[in-house]
């Protein structure tokens, strides 16, 4: 009987519910710079963080800074020392979130030392202090450096280049515990990309890192996907499912359903979505080469369709666009519109090739402002290109929003031989 009262009273007790998902690590009204060396200069990983993000929260108002320049160390570099680059390059704009990705060029691409360490090791603790002190309440994000390539080419020496950035970013790593800043891996995943596509293709898997120091596109595209992991960012764009039986909205995540109605063979209505989906081309050669170290893109960017009580094969319009024909168990499993060339993913592409040249304006104006050290008239200059991009930035966001869409699925016959 005791037993008995025991498994009724666990059973009275409410399950506990799930715990929500993790907020994405941005919120509207964020400033966010990317500090770090040429590999950040690039602008690959950030552009790609900046695309999605203002794709996915087109109604956010949020800024993004390139603040990396080539050859760079925790001491700073060619365009001014550490102090300068954290004041000029960084403190001056004001950002709620920070991400540091440095030890490239920290190593000495030499064998590995303890006092190369201990050096890297100081810097960095003094470039956090200072940044936390002009900043309070600054997010911090750590990036471990992305790899030297001595997977898809023979070490230079024993072990390697790429193990004395490994043990950089062990340091990395402890610091950023200590420091409680979110501590994200480039090194790792782009290391196991480059094996992976090493497998089928070696002349691929180099060119991932063409240089073995700077990340080609699709090195770029698995650390900014990597990034946005890190930050929890949602995957989903839209969802929606439909019975065309009755018919019905079964579903609707991220987007509003109206009109719904068959006729002559056509099942239509209108959705007016919240977000984009990401401007990739799946098949682009640099997105497929992503894919197949790793990336998954696709996992960041999901757009499923679902129809189901259909039979017979339907070509899917949007906006009188032909997107694709599929069939009645392809509809009914369900497709990632993300994956086609749809009218949301061409407003997409505007931003980024927006995105593109506004971090290629915020380079120019930094070489102008280490300039101005002996022109101080190339200030004034630099200061209207910044004006000019916190303009662009607003307008890349509002060139976002989302518009309606008319979707159709028309009936398409029978192929001969088919039923």
């Amino acid at each position: 009987m005791r037993r008995l009262a025991l498994l009724l009273l666990f059973l009275a007790i409410p399950a506990r519910a799930a715990d929500p998902p993790a907020p994405f690590a941005l919120r509207d009204g964020d400033r966010v710079v990317f500090y770090g060396d040429s590999i950040t200069q690039e602008g690959g990983y950030g552009r790609f963080v900046e695309e999605y993000v203002r794709t996915r929260f087109p109604r956010w108002d949020v800024r993004f800074y390139n603040a990396g320049v080539g050859g760079d160390t925790v001491r700073g570099g060619g365009a001014g020392t550490i102090d300068v680059r954290l004041e000029r390059d960084v403190i001056a704009v004001k950002p709620t979130v920070v991400t540091i990705m440095l030890g490239m060029n920290d190593g000495g691409y030499k064998l590995f030392d303890p006092t190369t360490l201990a050096a890297f090791a100081e810097g960095y603790r003094a470039l956090v202090a200072k940044l936390k002190q002009a900043l309070p309440g600054v997010r911090l994000t750590f990036i471990l450096s992305s790899p030297f390539d001595d997977v898809a080419r023979p070490p230079q020496f024993a072990p390697g280049y790429d193990d004395a950035l490994r043990r950089l970013g062990c340091y990395v790593a402890t610091l950023g515990e200590k420091e409680k800043a979110t501590v994200v891996d480039f090194r790792g995943p782009v290391n196991a990309g480059i094996a992976a596509v090493l497998k089928e293709n070696p002349d691929l898997a180099r060119q991932i890192v063409p240089d073995r120091v700077h990340p080609g596109p699709a090195g770029h595209a698995v650390m900014g996907a990597a990034l946005l992991r890190a930050w929890k960012a949602p995957s989903l764009v839209t969802r929606v499912e439909i019975d065309a039986v009755e018919p019905r909205v079964v579903a609707a995540e991220g987007t509003e359903v109206s009109g719904l109605a068959v006729a002559n063979g056509t099942l239509s209505w209108t959705q007016l979505d919240r977000s984009l989906p990401l401007p990739l081309n799946f098949d682009d050669a640099e997105t497929e080469l992503a894919q197949r170290a790793g990336a998954d893109l696709e996992s960041l960017d999901r757009e499923p369709l679902t129809v189901a009580g259909l039979a017979g094969r339907f070509e899917l319009r949007i906006d009188g666009q032909s997107i694709g024909t599929f069939t009645d168990a392809e509809l009914a499993k369900g497709v990632n519109l993300a994956r086609y060339r749809t009218p949301m993913r061409g407003q997409a592409y505007m931003v980024k090739w927006s995105a593109s040249g506004g971090h290629e304006r915020q380079r120019v104006r930094r070489d102008l402002l280490v300039a101005a050290a002996k022109d101080p008239s190339l200030k004034a200059t630099a200061e209207s290109l910044a004006q000019h991009d916190e303009s662009a930035q607003k307008q890349r966001s509002e060139a976002a929003t989302p518009r309606p869409h008319r979707y159709e699925l028309v009936s398409q016959p029978s192929k001969p031989g088919r039923p």
